[in-house]
């Protein structure tokens, strides 16, 4: 039988994070692609701006 890993990411006092998901055209195909990212939620706007 399979074990589950569960990681978890939040602890008290420590910093939070979200996933960040963004669709990326490839310039080659033209086809999307996604690409995920780890950040803290401090940042999650400036790294949607980009």
């Amino acid at each position: 039988m399979a074990k589950k890993v569960v990681a978890t990411l939040k602890k008290e006092g420590g910093v939070t994070y979200a996933k960040v998901i963004k669709a990326v055209k490839s310039e080659k195909t033209g086809a999307y692609t996604f690409r995920e990212e780890m950040v803290p939620t401090t940042e999650v706007k400036d790294t949607l701006a980009k």
